[in-house]
């Protein structure tokens, strides 16, 4: 059994270890060349280890947490999430080709009406030391003779729980383009038997966005809410990659006047 590096018996050998070598470093001047070369020998082998050991450390522990749903909040938020998809790693982390209709953990699908077969869409792990999100999902189209291509993120139930139309939906993205394409976000919220969509641009430049949804100026039926979706819309996708690094949804009341 491996021992703990924190417990009781792993510190204490570890402080008789550090002392060992450090009297070895203040007596290596004077010391006899055979207890030198002794003292060499055992350095080297150990530094080995210690390397690996650092350089494995070092890359584990600069990237994101798993399961983090740390990110920044509008003052007054009373509801938010970073879909699973962002915080963990799925049983399934790719789909390839992807085919309409075809689905990304529980919480993402891709729609679109392309016949070829040269759609991927994979989950990925994020390695910048800034990124917040643990993972990330990469959209890579090769040749698109379709007319749409969309990602849709279904939203969990209690989203709709206590909505109003003084709340606003901020969606945040940090995106990555290899090449210019324009995307578009539609929010889509179901009550009764109508659904109400608000649809806005995502900026052109990469890197963090965020876009509010204002359902003031929707026909929201508070009593009847049962569903919200929002859909990524592609614009001539062909020949590009789109990796979008985070996600997160912000429900927050419009400030009062």
């Amino acid at each position: 059994m491996a021992m703990k590096p924190h417990g009781i018996m792993g510190r204490l050998l570890h402080r008789r270890a550090l002392r060992r070598w450090n009297h070895a470093s203040q007596i290596a001047g004077d010391a006899e060349l055979s207890t030198l070369r002794a003292y060499r020998q055992q350095a080297r082998q150990l530094r080995g280890p210690l390397q690996e050991l650092l350089h494995v450390a070092d890359n584990r522990l600069a990237l994101p947490r798993i399961g983090s749903n740390t990110f920044a909040r509008p003052s007054g938020t009373d509801w938010s999430w970073r879909p699973q998809l962002w915080r963990g790693p799925l049983p399934e982390q790719g789909v390839a080709p992807a085919l309409n209709k075809s689905r990304l953990g529980t919480e993402l699908a891709i729609f679109h009406d392309c016949p070829a077969q040269e759609i991927a869409l994979r989950q990925i792990r994020n390695t910048r030391d800034h990124d917040l999100a643990a993972f990330g999902v990469s959209l890579e189209v090769l040749h698109f003779e379709g007319s749409f291509l969309s990602l849709v993120v279904d939203l969990p139930p209690d989203v709709c729980d206590g909505l109003e139309k003084r709340h606003l939906i901020q969606l945040s993205t940090v995106i990555e383009r290899e090449a210019p394409i324009t995307i578009q976000a539609r929010l889509n919220v179901k009550s009764g038997p109508n659904t109400d969509q608000i649809l806005l641009p995502l900026p052109d430049q990469d890197g963090e966005c965020d876009i509010s949804f204002d359902l003031a100026y929707s026909q929201l039926n508070e009593k009847r809410t049962s569903h919200m979706w929002i859909d990524l819309m592609f614009d001539a996708p062909s020949m590009t990659k789109t990796t979008l690094r985070d996600l997160t949804i912000c429900r927050h009341p419009r400030a009062a006047l």
